[in-house]
Parts: C-alpha cells; structure tokens; sequence
C-alpha cells in the first residue's frame, strides 16, 4: 500500500475542512439597504425573519440607490427592497413611467429586470411616493383631504400668502413642480414657493411656517408631526411600492425563499411603515428594536 506525502495529506486536509465553510459564505443571503430609516428597517426585518428560517444571512445597508443597484447586478448583493417608481425612472428609464398605472408599472419592471437576472416577487402595498403635505389643523380647519380640495381652497383666498416648500431638485426637475402646477391649475406665485432641505420641510409643517410641502407618504415625521398626506386625486405621482428584488440563482437555489419573502411583503403597508418609521425617527427606538415588534406581531410562514 503507498502512502501519500505527509504535505499532500495536510493540504487534503485542510481543503476538507474549508470546504464547508467556503460552501457555506457562497451561500449566505446578503441583504441590501439604501441609507434612510425605512430601508434599515425593511433590511433588518428581512434578515431577523430569514435567519428565524435557518439561512445565514449577511446585511450590507447604508448604500445609495445607484450603488446598491450596481451591486446587486454585479451579484454582490442578493436581496433589495426595491421600488417601483426608482426601478422605473431611475435604473431602467422606461418611457412615460408617470403615466402607466400601478399594475403596468410593475410588470414593465419585472419584465425588464428579468433579463438582467433580477426577480421582482409581490410588491407590498408600501407605497413610499410623494405627495403634499398640510398641517393637521389647517386640514381640519379647512375639511381638505385632496390636493383637488386644497387648490380650490387657496383660489378662494387670493389675497392671502399662502407658502409651497419643496426640495431643490423637486422646484427644478422637468417632472416635478412645473407639470405638477399644471395637472391642479396651482397658482403659486414665486414669491409662494420656497426650497428647502427635505428634511426641514417637514419641521416648517409641524410649526405652522409653511401652509403646504412636499413629503414622502411613509416618513416618520408624517405620523410623528401631526401632518396630513393629501390624497393626490389626479394620480400625478407614479407609485413606489416596496417590493423584494432577488437574485433569480439564488431563488432557484432556495425553492421556499419566494414564497417567504411573498408572504413579508404581504405583511407591509403604509400604515405599519409610517408607525415603524416614527417609532426609529421620532420615538428614538433602535431600528433591531422595532423589527423584532413587528416580527413578533405577525404570523409568516
């Protein structure tokens, strides 16, 4: 019988044992998470729920949107909470995405990103678009649910100042404040409208220094400031569902993992989103925190 060399049997060796953990970091699940409070929270949920069902799950977040996409197409990241609207507009500019409806939307992108390799599974009913904000005193004051409503409310105050705030990008961008003023006959008059940094819109809100802004539907500060999301009547804003985009490898790898994350995305609505949102921007709840809440109040398979 001839014995191998004794470097040949320690390199078998050592090949066997990295074997399995090799096998096992190709297969870790690794999630991918833009940088605001509502992609930290879809990402930590995500991995707390799969790692529950035995995957070993990695979490990168904190990314931007194009990074993220990038990465995910190069088959670095394997899971996304997408939406509808960025994948439409942003990554993949389809032509005349404002105008499909919520339904053709998404097929355009699931189409479109099927043969990139990319699977869009159910979207939630997680609608993170624009809309106008008032405060909730002035809605009530002024029984206003509707963009409609609030535009017919001003023209009947001509005399009246009445302040429009907005992000720069928005007050400039061909699809934003321009066809926006169009699609509601808004009247505003320059000296009306003022830009300003996102996130201070929703502070002019809450003190009453502006009478209407541009929000986002599932930020924190809609809940936790007392802000009043109009309902835009006119269907201006094109929808941006939350969906989880997936690696269509790794779906045919883990047959059951369409299904669990299906079932996740079922789970999510605008309505759980804000208070999650709130609880994390406003509240100062850890991120871990209020994924576990959720988790814990949700049956999933």
């Amino acid at each position: 019988m001839l014995r191998a060399p004794i470097g040949a049997l320690l390199f078998a060796l050592c090949c066997a044992a990295l074997a399995p953990a090799a096998a096992r970091a190709a297969d870790t699940l690794r999630i991918g998470a833009k940088n605001f409070t509502e992609q930290y929270v879809l990402a930590q949920i995500t991995a707390d729920y799969l790692r529950a069902r035995g995957y070993d799950v990695d979490t990168r977040a904190g990314l931007g949107s194009t990074l993220m996409r990038s990465a995910q197409e190069n088959g670095q990241l394997d899971i996304v909470w997408e939406y509808t609207g960025t994948a439409a507009l942003v990554y993949l500019k389809i032509p005349d995405a404002v105008k499909l409806s919520v339904q053709d939307l998404y097929r355009k992108v699931k189409q479109a990103d099927a043969q990139r390799g990319l699977a869009w599974l159910d979207a939630s009913r997680l609608n993170n678009t624009y809309a106008l904000g008032v405060p909730q005193e002035v809605a009530r004051r002024w029984n206003v649910k509707t963009i409609s409503q609030l535009v017919d409310r001003l023209r009947g105050e001509p005399g009246r100042r009445h302040i429009f705030a907005m992000d720069a990008e928005f007050a400039n961008r061909p699809d934003g404040l321009r066809p926006l003023a169009a699609t509601y006959g808004m009247a505003f008059d320059r000296r009306e409208l003022k830009q300003m940094d996102p996130g201070l819109v929703y502070t002019a809100l809450h003190n009453n220094q502006v009478t209407v802004g541009l929000i986002y539907t599932t930020d924190g500060r809609v809940r936790g400031f007392n802000i009043v999301a109009l309902e835009d009547d006119r269907h201006f804003f094109p929808n941006y569902n939350a969906t989880p985009v997936v690696r269509q490898e790794v779906l045919d790898r883990h047959p059951r993992l369409a299904t669990q994350l299906n079932a996740l995305s079922a789970a999510l609505d605008n309505d759980a989103m804000l208070e999650m949102n709130k609880q994390v921007d406003i509240d100062g709840r850890s991120v871990r925190d209020v994924a576990a809440d959720f988790l814990r109040t949700h049956e999933l398979p």
